[in-house]
């Protein structure tokens, strides 16, 4: 707590003890010196363990087995993991976008039965990227590179890569001419 309220002190004070001009830095740090010192149950806030961190890669599914009675998963943020429960107990959690977030699982009558992190980081099988200067491309090698559309690469490659996607895909299902 000692040192929440030395950096809250010398926000405001500034490191010469001059009044410094950001009030609203100000009151969020007081408000987070307050914080510190408010008394947390140990029910309220439960550590996670590394145990209890999954990782996911981008654009790919792991099937994970839940608790008995699970009735509903909160997903902090939707943007990088999804997840949908299945029968049997089962969960598919599918990696969205790079970061971290955080899984709840609650019973019917809303007690937390588990909770995990969900890491979601990029493949790191056979995929080359390419920088020319700041524009970035992926590939996929398995044997042969071929496209691969990554979050991060730049617009004109990514949205080249999509169009030929969403042709293909149309095609395949019936919506292309006959040649």
């Amino acid at each position: 707590m000692r040192s929440v309220r030395e950096s809250c002190m010398s926000r405001v004070f500034g490191r010469n003890g001059r009044r410094g001009r950001r009030s609203a830095v100000a009151a969020a740090c007081w408000l987070a010196v307050a914080a510190a010192g408010s008394q947390v149950s140990a029910d309220t806030v439960r550590p996670v363990a590394s145990a209890d961190v999954l990782t996911v890669f981008l654009d790919q599914a792991q099937v994970i087995k839940l608790p008995e009675g699970v009735a509903t998963l909160v997903v902090g943020n939707p943007l990088i993991a999804d997840v949908a429960i299945q029968p049997g107990s089962m969960m598919v959690v599918t990696g969205k976008g790079y970061g971290s977030t955080n899984l709840v699982a609650l019973n019917r009558s809303g007690d937390v039965l588990a909770q995990k992190m969900i890491q979601v980081q990029a493949p790191r099988d056979n995929l080359v990227i390419v920088y020319r200067g700041v524009e970035r491309e992926s590939y996929s090698c398995t044997p042969n590179c071929e496209r691969r559309i990554m979050l991060g690469d730049s617009p004109a490659f990514f949205d080249s890569a999509i169009g030929q996607t969403a042709s293909r895909t149309g095609q395949a299902q019936g919506g292309g001419a006959a040649k």
